[in-house]
């Protein structure tokens, strides 16, 4: 059977993986009456939850006597190292381009990537019945992406085809009969090459993907660069250095047919498979037959940004809410990421029982921490910082750059470009994008970021829409403003009294519940001044024969502000940490002792 391999690539939320969803129902991979969820491929819960894909996946659909092996890849730029590692597996790539919001900064790095692997990309403008679509120029922004990207001539002369993932159409002009994903299918088996690979050759792959299962153990997924995979043939794993990690035999050799994976007996040279056996085997190792010598060609993945500590829950509620609370628990699960993780970098750090934790962004690394919070750990997470770099040449500090692209309602452009230039972007661009919009265009530091979406969306009364993209290094900036608003801190252990929290609220903003557990050196609100301020939570009223203890019901709280993970990580100061368990996100300062803290203070000033 004829093979063609293709990765579905775009920016997050263009319609990936409910295009993927209709290409297996039209193919016939599901039965008739088959009952299954909506982005089938989405099949992680924080996937479902948060509708974006984090992993890429693999599917394969038969069309007119060939398999179609499709790779499903994230749109989110902080996990670019998941689409990077998937280009290597495949001959071919469908771009998907929104037909009103047009190309954005991960259509830009991910068709650069493709572009830069050689691949002839197939352009399909999807979500064609919105009110606001505007196909044409969609095209052209296409066209001059591919140009300023220094596409080949071959590659600007991509095709064509207008779609609708949701509806389940695709056609190469626009008013074609709209009627089904066949035109879709033809141009893949048209414009997609078949992998001319060696098939007699000694067995080899590049392992791309990494994933556990219970019952198979560590699953390796790639492409057969060459040769012939047999069951129960011996391997040999090369690292990328030419040192060979471990020898073994393919106990178990599986293809992919629609969502599952099927065991089969052989595989050939092209084909997309998964294997199981190997126990020291990772990404993006060499795998193959004891006669392969040397460790096949695999991308170079661009390096980690940001970076957080992970330290070990070492609060007065540490070990109460969690099951996995050791640093040792913490050190092997952080490891086994990385392993499967190309993206990600592991480090001890200099405190002690904790780790540096480096990787793309900040939603990369708090999909992390939601993953383990869900698995039982307690953790503190330290304030997010960037990774900066000497120049060799200038020996000048940089710091990683970011290209922001902000879609935003005209009357709030000026308090964006503002808060913006407060926090050292620079405005490249700004044109109006139709229906009383603007876009604006920024180069920026990534710490200036951090932190900035929440005010963002309150300042554009959660209209804007912001999108970014690592840029490369510049010089650094010097400082940039953070946070104004000093913290209200608990000077005491007990429960939140809801008559102490009402004579707290004219302090500032709440951020607990009467009844919540509390203790000295948590941070129960911000204050509405600059400066910290420690407060008593769980003072109760005095009772007398007069004022009696049924009043308080008469006392109403404004209900606190609860914040996401993310928020909670983008909110906190250097001195601050966020305590993260099973049941709760709480922040605190690093030093719960308030003399403590004044010391640490009085030594950093110093500095």
């Amino acid at each position: 059977m004829d093979i063609r391999n293709i990765a579905i690539i775009a920016h997050v939320d263009h319609g990936k993986t409910t295009l993927v969803d209709q290409l297996l129902r039209q193919s016939g991979a599901f039965r008739e009456h088959q009952q299954v969820a909506e982005r089938a491929m989405d099949r992680n819960d924080l996937e479902r939850e948060r509708g974006i894909t984090i992993l890429a996946k693999c599917t394969s659909v038969v069309w007119k006597d060939t398999r179609i092996n499709i790779v499903d890849t994230p749109g989110h730029a902080d996990f670019g190292g998941e689409v990077e590692r998937i280009l290597n597996m495949v001959d071919g790539a469908i771009v998907l381009v929104d037909a009103a919001e047009g190309v954005l900064p991960q259509t830009k790095f991910v068709v650069g990537k493709a572009l830069q692997r050689g691949l002839k990309p197939i352009v399909v403008v999807n979500k064609v019945d919105r009110s606001d679509a505007r196909c044409d120029e969609v095209h052209t922004e296409v066209f001059d992406l591919f140009a300023a990207l220094d596409a080949t001539d071959e590659q600007l002369d991509f095709p064509m085809l207008y779609a609708s993932g949701r509806q389940g159409w695709a056609d190469e002009t626009m008013d074609g009969p709209r009627k089904d994903l066949s035109a879709m299918f033809d141009l893949v088996l048209r414009h997609v090459k078949a992998p001319t690979l060696d098939a007699d050759a000694p067995f080899g792959m590049v392992a791309s993907i990494l994933d556990y299962d219970n019952f198979l153990g560590r699953v390796l997924t790639g492409r057969i660069e060459q040769g012939r995979a047999r069951l129960n043939m011996p391997l040999k794993v090369i690292r990328q250095d030419g040192s060979v990690v471990e020898t073994g035999r393919l106990t178990k050799l599986m293809s992919f047919r629609g969502l599952e994976r099927v065991v089969v007996e052989e595989a050939i040279a092209g084909d997309i498979i998964a294997i199981a056996g190997l126990t020291e085997a990772t990404v993006p190792d060499s795998i193959g037959a004891p006669e392969l010598t040397a460790p096949l060609p695999a991308i170079p993945v661009d390096p980690p940004t940001l970076a957080m500590t992970f330290r070990v829950n070492d609060g007065p509620l540490g070990g109460r809410e969690g099951k996995k609370v050791t640093s040792r628990q913490i050190r092997d699960r952080l490891l086994r990421e990385a392993e499967g993780n190309v993206a990600i970098k592991i480090t001890e750090s200099n405190e002690t029982d904790a780790f540096e934790v480096a990787g793309r962004g900040e939603l990369q690394l708090g999909v992390l921490i939601e993953t383990m919070r869900r698995e039982g750990f307690e953790l503190t997470i330290g304030r997010p910082r960037v990774l900066t770099r000497t120049n060799e040449a200038t020996g000048e500090r940089e710091e990683p750059m970011e290209e922001v692209l902000v879609d935003v309602d005209e009357p709030y452009s000026g308090v964006v470009v503002e808060k913006m230039s407060r926090r050292k972007g620079e405005m490249q661009d700004m044109r109006p994008s139709g229906g009383g919009k603007v876009r604006l265009t920024f180069i920026m530091p990534s710490r200036g970021l951090i932190g900035y979406h929440g005010e963002f969306l309150t300042d554009t009364r959660g209209t804007g829409i912001m999108n970014r993209l690592f840029h490369g290094y510049g010089p650094w900036k010097g400082p940039i403003e953070g946070r104004r608003n000093g913290s209200l801190i608990s000077n005491s252990d007990g429960e939140a009294v809801q008559y102490a929290l009402f004579s707290l609220q004219d302090r500032g903003t709440l951020f607990v519940d009467p009844g919540e557990k509390i203790y000295e050196g948590m941070i129960l609100g911000e204050h509405s001044r600059e400066n910290d301020l420690d407060v008593n939570a769980i003072r109760e009223k005095k009772l007398t024969n007069i004022r009696a203890a049924g009043k308080d019901e008469a006392l109403l709280l404004t209900p606190p502000r609860r914040m996401s993970l993310e928020q909670a990580i983008a909110y906190i100061e250097d001195d601050e940490l966020v305590e993260i368990t099973p049941v709760a996100i709480r922040l605190r300062k690093r030093h719960l002792d308030p003399h403590a803290r004044k010391k640490a203070e009085r030594a950093s000033e110093m500095v």
